[in-house]
Protein backbone atom coordinates (compact mmCIF):
# COMPACT_ATOMS: atom_id res chain seq x y z
CA UNK A 1 0.00 0.00 0.00
CA UNK A 2 1.38 3.68 -0.86
CA UNK A 3 1.40 5.97 2.72
CA UNK A 4 0.72 8.82 0.57
CA UNK A 5 -2.86 7.21 0.02
CA UNK A 6 -3.73 7.60 3.87
CA UNK A 7 -3.43 11.16 3.78
CA UNK A 8 -5.87 13.38 2.25
CA UNK A 9 -5.85 17.36 1.53
CA UNK A 10 -4.68 19.96 4.14
CA UNK A 11 -7.33 20.48 6.65
CA UNK A 12 -6.55 23.09 8.79
CA UNK A 13 -3.46 25.54 10.02
CA UNK A 14 -3.10 26.33 13.32
CA UNK A 15 -1.47 29.59 14.48
CA UNK A 16 -0.44 31.25 18.16
CA UNK A 17 -1.99 34.52 19.15
CA UNK A 18 -0.79 36.47 22.21
CA UNK A 19 -4.09 38.88 21.61
CA UNK A 20 -6.66 37.07 19.76
CA UNK A 21 -8.85 39.82 19.47
CA UNK A 22 -6.17 41.74 17.74
CA UNK A 23 -5.59 38.72 15.75
CA UNK A 24 -9.69 38.19 14.90
CA UNK A 25 -9.29 41.82 13.46
CA UNK A 26 -6.61 41.37 11.42
CA UNK A 27 -7.92 38.22 9.94
CA UNK A 28 -11.39 39.18 9.30
CA UNK A 29 -11.16 43.21 8.91
CA UNK A 30 -7.73 43.05 7.00
CA UNK A 31 -7.67 40.28 5.15
CA UNK A 32 -11.27 40.02 4.54
CA UNK A 33 -11.34 36.05 6.01
CA UNK A 34 -14.92 34.36 7.10
CA UNK A 35 -14.88 34.15 10.94
CA UNK A 36 -16.22 30.66 11.21
CA UNK A 37 -16.36 30.96 15.10
CA UNK A 38 -15.19 32.34 18.47
CA UNK A 39 -14.97 29.99 21.39
CA UNK A 40 -13.21 32.42 24.31
CA UNK A 41 -12.30 30.12 26.82
CA UNK A 42 -10.48 29.03 26.28
CA UNK A 43 -9.45 31.41 23.02
CA UNK A 44 -9.37 29.63 19.90
CA UNK A 45 -10.97 31.91 16.70
CA UNK A 46 -11.77 29.75 13.31
CA UNK A 47 -11.40 30.92 9.88
CA UNK A 48 -12.24 29.50 6.27
CA UNK A 49 -10.09 29.48 3.64
CA UNK A 50 -10.82 27.87 0.88
CA UNK A 51 -11.37 24.11 1.88
CA UNK A 52 -8.84 24.96 4.89
CA UNK A 53 -9.25 26.15 8.17
CA UNK A 54 -6.78 28.56 10.20
CA UNK A 55 -7.37 28.25 13.56
CA UNK A 56 -5.35 31.16 15.92
CA UNK A 57 -5.15 30.14 19.67
CA UNK A 58 -4.13 32.38 22.28
CA UNK A 59 -1.19 31.92 23.89
CA UNK A 60 1.21 33.27 26.12
CA UNK A 61 4.26 32.40 24.21
CA UNK A 62 2.90 33.17 20.60
CA UNK A 63 5.96 33.70 19.48
CA UNK A 64 6.62 33.16 15.38
CA UNK A 65 7.62 30.31 14.31
CA UNK A 66 8.72 29.15 10.82
CA UNK A 67 5.67 28.20 8.82
CA UNK A 68 4.17 30.38 6.45
CA UNK A 69 0.90 30.37 4.71
CA UNK A 70 0.47 31.51 1.31
CA UNK A 71 -2.74 33.49 0.38
CA UNK A 72 -3.78 32.24 -3.46
CA UNK A 73 -4.96 35.65 -5.05
CA UNK A 74 -6.53 36.17 -8.54
CA UNK A 75 -4.33 39.93 -8.76
CA UNK A 76 -1.32 40.01 -6.75
CA UNK A 77 -1.03 44.07 -7.30
CA UNK A 78 -4.88 44.83 -6.54
CA UNK A 79 -4.37 42.53 -3.84
CA UNK A 80 -1.36 43.84 -2.57
CA UNK A 81 -2.31 47.54 -2.76
CA UNK A 82 -5.39 46.98 -1.19
CA UNK A 83 -4.02 45.13 2.27
CA UNK A 84 -1.01 47.76 2.48
CA UNK A 85 -4.04 50.58 2.56
CA UNK A 86 -5.73 48.53 5.60
CA UNK A 87 -2.16 48.69 7.12
CA UNK A 88 -0.67 45.43 6.49
CA UNK A 89 2.94 45.51 6.71
CA UNK A 90 4.56 44.20 3.92
CA UNK A 91 8.22 42.97 3.61
CA UNK A 92 8.57 43.34 -0.10
CA UNK A 93 6.14 44.39 -2.90
CA UNK A 94 4.79 41.84 -5.64
CA UNK A 95 7.68 39.96 -6.87
CA UNK A 96 8.93 37.25 -9.61
CA UNK A 97 9.48 34.27 -7.73
CA UNK A 98 9.87 31.39 -10.90
CA UNK A 99 8.85 31.65 -13.70
CA UNK A 100 8.05 27.56 -14.68
CA UNK A 101 9.78 27.26 -18.26
CA UNK A 102 9.14 23.30 -18.00
CA UNK A 103 6.01 22.89 -16.36
CA UNK A 104 6.57 21.45 -13.28
CA UNK A 105 4.22 22.82 -11.19
CA UNK A 106 1.39 23.34 -13.90
CA UNK A 107 1.36 25.05 -17.05
CA UNK A 108 4.60 25.33 -18.75
CA UNK A 109 5.55 29.06 -19.13
CA UNK A 110 3.58 30.34 -15.99
CA UNK A 111 5.25 33.10 -13.15
CA UNK A 112 4.67 32.76 -9.87
CA UNK A 113 4.78 35.86 -8.00
CA UNK A 114 5.04 36.63 -4.25
CA UNK A 115 4.24 39.11 -1.64
CA UNK A 116 5.32 38.86 2.08
CA UNK A 117 4.09 39.92 5.45
CA UNK A 118 3.22 39.71 8.32
CA UNK A 119 0.39 39.20 11.29
CA UNK A 120 -0.02 41.10 14.45
CA UNK A 121 2.20 38.48 16.26
CA UNK A 122 5.07 38.33 13.36
CA UNK A 123 3.73 35.10 11.63
CA UNK A 124 4.70 35.37 8.08
CA UNK A 125 2.04 35.20 5.47
CA UNK A 126 2.36 35.87 1.27
CA UNK A 127 0.11 36.30 -1.35
CA UNK A 128 0.38 33.78 -4.22
CA UNK A 129 -0.15 34.08 -7.72
CA UNK A 130 0.39 32.05 -10.82
CA UNK A 131 -0.37 32.57 -14.35
CA UNK A 132 1.03 34.16 -17.50
CA UNK A 133 2.02 38.29 -17.25
CA UNK A 134 3.30 40.00 -14.56
CA UNK A 135 1.20 39.15 -11.94
CA UNK A 136 -2.22 39.35 -12.94
CA UNK A 137 -4.74 36.96 -14.41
Amino acid sequence: MNDTALLGALHQIALPSSDLERSISFYRDDLGLRLVAKFDPPGLAFFQLGDVRLLLERSDDASSGSAVLYLQVRDIHAAYRTLKDRGAQFASEPHLIHRDEGGLFGEAGAEEWMAFFSDPDGNTLALAWRGAGAGAV
